[in-house]
């Protein structure tokens, strides 16, 4: 079976042109020049600000991008 292309047009339109969604994306852009600025991360060095709630934290690309989301954790409602 063939995978369904994207339409990233009405991607857009649906959920990232929201109000919330760029207040939120704006958010996390000046968290990471915060940090460039401190030292704390720079560009190509693998690590990422890792957003949770309030909380921030600066960890290996590898760590974060493999923690298990909510919605795929057995028995979520979430699809």
């Amino acid at each position: 079976m063939r995978a369904k292309k994207r339409n990233y047009k009405r991607e857009y339109e649906k959920f990232q042109s929201s109000e919330k969604s760029k207040k939120d994306r704006a958010k996390r852009n000046g968290l990471r020049r915060l940090f460039t600025r401190l030292g704390k991360v720079r560009k190509g060095d693998g690590k990422h600000v890792h957003h949770e709630g309030n909380k921030t934290q600066v960890m290996p690309a590898s760590k974060n991008l493999g923690m298990p989301e909510k919605s795929r954790l057995k028995g979520s409602k979430r699809k």
